[in-house]
């Protein structure tokens, strides 16, 4: 799949950021609304992003896994249980992600867009 078309998988899509950096929060939220996605959040902690996830329809998620000292496991088993798609986005690539979550694509940040796409949505045969 090429780069636009996997871009073209964002399309109103409603896509939770969990990250608590400011500047690469509100970089990922201008990056996904200049595709056509609809962002939710950011949310800067575990706290807030479990909130958001019980107060919103959500698509999909990207998730920083450390935020403000604490790990954003307990979203990614909220969003697992929903069946809500997720990536885990870290600047720290020995990060320990628990073998639960093995199948989620873990990529260094700043993020490579057309990857997150593809790993959130190419295998979706829901209705946008």
């Amino acid at each position: 799949m090429k780069q636009d078309e996997r871009l073209q998988l964002l399309l109103n899509r409603k896509i939770l950021i969990v990250e608590d950096e400011y500047f690469v929060a509100d970089e990922t939220r201008q990056l996904l609304q200049s595709n056509g996605a609809v962002v939710v959040g950011p949310a800067p902690s575990v706290e807030v992003g479990l909130l958001l996830i019980d107060s919103e329809k959500i698509d999909g998620a990207i998730l920083d896994i450390r935020l403000q000292g604490e790990t954003v496991f307990a979203i990614a088993e909220r969003l697992q249980s929903l069946g809500i798609p997720f990536v885990f986005a870290t600047a720290y690539l020995e990060s320990n992600v628990p073998e639960q979550y093995g199948g989620y694509l873990l990529c260094e940040k700043p993020t490579e867009l057309g990857a997150i796409a593809a790993a959130l949505f190419s295998s979706d045969q829901r209705d946008h």
